[in-house]
């Protein structure tokens, strides 16, 4: 993407700094959340793709979640874990761009996920009628829309300039670490990254803070305390995963924009905006809910019978 443009072909990731004795466990360990990450949010995938009681409103904006959870904790763990046990940092200026330009897709369901329980909690007896499949596809595609769309834009804009250093500051690319790397006249620049960062982080959370207060209002006047009790308690894990994401992602961002030394802070703070949201989504939205919870017992049931042998089905004589 820049390397046309640019007089560095070749990056160098910042690193971890382990010593020896701890290479192999840290791999194993990387190793383990990122295949626990994959398979819990491919389950999910799959279980709402093969379950027809599952193809409901909730569950088909639920697909966005498994979707963009992968493609960022992928854009993420492979080469970070091959960093790790070849202690090789180095990472060429086009997989860095691609990198950075994949991993900025994690929350994108959020917004469609809190407008799915507002739809259902504040307006219930409306509620098929606005979650029509026509609906879905247009937040769907809205969602998906404006997310790539801003993303790839701001990155777009980096091909007119020039990469001039060399060294990442963070253990993968992103966008403020990408940044750093450039030089010239950066201050439109600036400027539309500050716009395109409110648009991405800053409305999302209007939306979902607006959505959410407007639920818990609703809850607060019913007359049923069961309703409340378990719209609240679905709200509010929905709730924790998006805080999770928003304020590990707005630290890095302004740890980045204030030039602060707190290196290691900003690398923790990095590093769990790709490793916690792709993590919690599947147990807090998957697991949390009863009949998704129950599909994939009997997806799992259905498939992992289907694998025993013959010996197994016949019995022991």
């Amino acid at each position: 993407m820049l390397s046309n443009s640019s007089s560095v072909g070749v990056l160098t990731l910042s690193t971890l700094d382990l010593q020896s004795r701890y290479i192999y466990p840290s791999f194993v360990f990387g190793t383990l959340i990122y295949l626990i990450i994959v398979f819990c949010n491919l389950l999910v995938l799959l279980t709402i793709i093969v379950s027809k009681k599952l193809h409901k409103p909730m569950f088909i904006l639920l697909l966005n979640l498994p979707i963009s959870d992968i493609v960022g904790a992928t854009a993420l763990f492979p080469h970070f874990l091959f960093s790790i046990i070849t202690e090789n940092r180095h990472i060429s200026s086009e997989a860095c761009i691609t990198q950075a330009f994949l991993i900025h897709f994690y929350g994108t369901g959020n917004i469609a996920m809190a407008f799915d329980r507002y739809v259902a909690i504040c307006r219930p007896l409306n509620y098929h009628s606005i979650l029509t499949s026509k609906n879905l596809i247009r937040i769907i595609f809205l969602v998906w829309f404006i997310n790539v769309s801003m993303i790839f834009s701001l990155f777009m804009l980096l091909t007119q300039y020039k990469i001039c250093r060399a060294d990442v500051v963070d253990l993968f690319c992103n966008y403020p670490s990408v940044l750093k790397l450039v030089c010239g006249y950066l201050t439109w620049h600036n400027y539309y990254g500050i716009f395109t960062n409110i648009i991405i982080l800053g409305c999302p959370l209007m939306i979902i803070v607006f959505t959410y207060v407007q639920i818990l209002v609703t809850c607060i006047k019913t007359n049923n305390p069961d309703g409340r009790r378990k719209a609240l308690q679905t709200c509010c894990t929905h709730v924790l995963v998006f805080l999770v994401l928003q304020i590990n992602t707005n630290a890095t961002y302004i740890l980045h924009r204030s030039q602060s030394q707190l290196t290691l802070l900003r690398k923790a703070f990095g590093m769990s905006v790709v490793i916690f949201p792709p993590f919690l989504d599947p147990l807090i939205y998957g697991l949390n809910t009863r009949e998704l919870r129950q599909c994939i017992v009997m997806f799992l049931r259905r498939n992992v019978g289907s694998t025993k042998g013959p010996y197994h089905n016949s019995g022991h004589k």
